[in-house]
């Protein structure tokens, strides 16, 4: 599993030693290896990333999504003012916090013109404090003004996911189940907001649609594969028609385990369960599939689903529940 470097040396060890339990104690999945992953920043795009740089760049400069752009583009304000001059100012930590966003900076700087440089104190993954210099942002003053707010919205953003991340993982520190992410995330930014999710302990769930056959309430209930011997040919079909990824299903009731468990599932997904249902239900899977909770899942919850013995817990919180973090830049100096 690659990405642990956005984890602290207790949670990387921690982590690994779960894995290494749930790899060698559980061997009814072929699939191991496409059950979970950590993003790492050197995984995604560098032309998804300048995309969406781009966007947000001229969101700001031109009115991007308007049907009726502006007439005089650009920054109306530093255009108003001799700004040519060299600036220098730091990214701040206004709160305790996860950091996560740091490799962006340079490519929004680069967006904006390249006559601007950044040096970064922290890197991905780090505790931030309240009044923590994240790094120096050095170049031509109206370009480091131009720049300041997609550089803070991203990195706000991205924070605000993995210190989230953070407060869940810390939940399950003692115990041996996984914390995972869900696909609710906003659209254009999943792959970066997964990152964040890393960087702040969490793993990651399936990546979209392509790398997992997830069938779902929705799926089995139209295809008429919801109980008994419809829903085993279910799973057992999209064994065949995808022998090289995960199959995992869905469940609300006890009853629909054993069809699944039978045709051979490799995760069974309990949505929605009581800690009783959940009890019976992993004591009748046993090491048959792996268990995965969802639905439902708070800070207040964790600490009793901890201790069940689950494989995984996955939580779409960890995203659309997050709240930005709140990060400054701090003017520093200037020489007109």
């Amino acid at each position: 599993m690659s990405g642990l470097k956005c984890l602290s040396p207790d949670t990387n060890s921690l982590h690994l030693r779960s894995l290494s339990n749930m790899a060698s104690s559980n061997q009814s999945s072929p699939h191991f290896a496409h059950l979970f992953r950590q993003i790492t920043w050197e995984e995604l795009d560098p032309g998804y990333i300048n995309q969406l740089i781009s966007l947000a760049l001229l969101e700001d400069l031109q009115g991007v999504g308007l049907k009726n752009v502006p007439t005089h583009p650009g920054d109306a304000t530093t255009d108003a003012l001799p700004l040519s001059h060299p600036g220098q100012a730091q990214l701040i930590a206004r709160q305790p916090m996860t950091l996560c966003g740091i490799h962006l900076v340079a490519n929004i700087l680069a967006a904006y013109g390249g006559d601007a440089t950044f040096t970064a104190l922290r890197q991905d993954g780090a505790q931030l404090q309240t009044g923590d210099v994240i790094g120096t942002l050095r170049g031509t003053t109206a370009t480091l003004l131009k720049a300041e707010r997609v550089i803070l919205n991203f990195l706000q953003h991205l924070s605000g996911i993995a210190t989230q991340a953070a407060r869940y993982s810390a939940l399950l520190a003692d115990s041996q189940t996984v914390l995972l992410d869900t696909r609710k995330t906003t659209p254009g930014l999943r792959m970066l907001e997964k990152y964040a999710v890393a960087c702040g302990g969490g793993w990651n769930h399936r990546l979209g649609l392509f790398d997992r056959v997830m069938l779902k309430d929705n799926h089995l209930a139209s295809s008429g594969a919801h109980a008994g011997q419809h829903l085993a040919d279910a799973v057992r079909l999209a064994h065949k028609r995808h022998p090289n990824l995960a199959i995992e299903v869905e469940v609300d009731h006890i009853d629909q385990i054993q069809p699944i468990l039978q045709a051979g599932a490799d995760v069974i997904l309990l949505d929605n369960f009581s800690i009783a249902q959940l009890e019976e239900a992993i004591a009748l899977i046993g090491n048959q599939a792996y268990t995965e909770a969802s639905g439902g899942i708070t800070l207040q919850t964790l600490p009793e689903l901890a201790q069940l013995g689950l494989d995984f817990i996955s939580c779409g919180a960890l995203i659309h529940q997050s709240q930005w973090q709140d990060i400054g830049m701090d003017w520093m100096h200037a020489q007109p």
